[in-house]
């Protein structure tokens, strides 16, 4: 088989679908700002609130509770600071809790929080990287004021036990928030089923623009500004409206709605038929998290391969036109192994020797075919090269 570009790490980016890019392109004349009374003005907002019903019946919310934002990002940023504000006011619940294998945006958040002296801690997982909710449940008390667990893992696939976690949080009085930005478009996702009080998502990641996202924020849940300025947003997030990249976001979203039934089972197919090749013509692999479809996200295939450098091998296969990750892309330039794999008890040596497969809607069965055929030779030069045997 010839060279050829296969692309698998949709779990860092998604290409903009081609349906999304026309349909920007067709109001491209639509560039009135949002906020003024002018036809053009008006016609921008009408395309704004058409976007923020789409993005709401994607994830079974009201459309009041979607906040336009930059991204996940600054959505997760955005909760955490909420939560931080209630504690400067004198709140008696200054306490926050996060799983240990949460995305950077929330990691990274939590560890300045705690530099500037607020308390946020992390609950465990287990094998799989699920979290713990038996320690969860131990560790709430009437501190607590927000719990924070991603949908899914964007490095191991994981799927959490999000409306559990949401159940112990608000036994204890707690909100809720998730981070679902890596599920949006491959499994069902519900704020309701969920009993979310908070959600974060980006469009980049199901086939929209890059540099927006959503918070959602169920009426009643407490709010503070999350850039300060103008009234967009009902004053919570100032900014003229990025007006093109809203719509794409709101098509990308009515396409996700439509296709998730055969997206999933697209995405399951190829991830599996990738791991049994693997472990077929590799010797010694380990898959991380689960091969359980009810617990993995279809397109996610994270593995594992003793005596061979992540880093070594993705050159390998990025000569070879194939594009992987060694782990979540926010954390490139880290010579650290993923602290995602580590939390789930895999030492040293397997996290450092991990590879990240992800599917997207893009990929075919050809682009598995592919990569089982150029993938065995490469680990085989790259432990070759190793002072550890397999």
């Amino acid at each position: 088989m010839d060279r050829r570009y296969v692309y698998l790490d949709n779990n860092g980016t998604t290409r903009m679908a081609d349906e999304v890019r026309d349909f920007i392109h067709s109001y491209d004349e639509l560039y009135g700002n949002a906020s003024s009374m002018h036809t053009l003005g008006r016609q921008s907002a009408a395309g704004i609130e058409w976007a923020r019903t789409k993005v709401a019946e994607l994830i079974d919310a009201d459309s009041a509770d979607i906040y336009f934002t930059s991204g996940a990002t600054e959505s997760n940023n955005a909760v955490l600071n909420i939560f931080r504000d209630l504690a400067d006011e004198g709140g008696e619940r200054r306490r926050i809790i996060i799983s240990s294998v949460e995305h950077p945006a929330s990691i990274e958040s939590a560890k300045y929080l705690r530099k500037k002296g607020y308390q946020v801690d992390l609950c465990p997982v287990d094998s799989i990287g699920r979290l713990r909710l038996d320690e969860l449940e131990r560790m709430m008390g009437p501190d607590v004021s927000l719990v924070s667990v991603m949908t899914g893992n964007n490095e191991s696939g994981t799927i959490q036990p999000v409306r559990e976690a949401s159940a112990i949080a608000h036994r204890h009085g707690a909100f809720f928030h998730t981070d679902a930005t890596q599920a949006i478009g491959k499994i069902p996702v519900s704020v309701k089923e969920i009993d979310a009080d908070y959600l974060s998502l980006s469009g980049h990641k199901f086939y929209g623009p890059k540099g927006i996202g959503v918070l959602y924020a169920r009426h009643g849940a407490p709010l503070s500004p999350f850039i300060h300025g103008g009234h967009q947003e009902k004053g919570m997030r100032a900014g003229t409206y990025n007006n093109q990249a809203i719509f794409g976001l709101g098509k990308a979203a009515e396409i996700a709605k439509e296709t998730l039934v055969e997206e999933h089972e697209r995405l399951w197919e190829m991830r599996e038929a990738l791991r049994r090749g693997i472990e077929e013509r590799v010797p010694g692999v380990v898959i991380n998290g689960s091969n359980d479809e009810s617990l993995c996200l279809p397109g996610t295939l994270n593995v594992s391969f003793p005596s061979a450098e992540g880093e070594s091998i993705l050159l390998y296969l990025d000569l070879e036109g194939i594009e992987v990750s060694t782990g979540s892309a926010c954390a490139t330039g880290s010579l650290e192994p993923s602290y995602v794999l580590m939390a789930a008890g895999l030492d040293v040596e397997l996290a450092h020797g991990s590879i990240r497969f992800s599917f997207g809607r893009y990929n075919t069965m050809d682009d598995v075919s592919y990569v089982l055929e150029k993938l065995p030779p490469i680990i085989e030069k790259v432990r070759s090269m190793s002072t550890r045997k397999v």
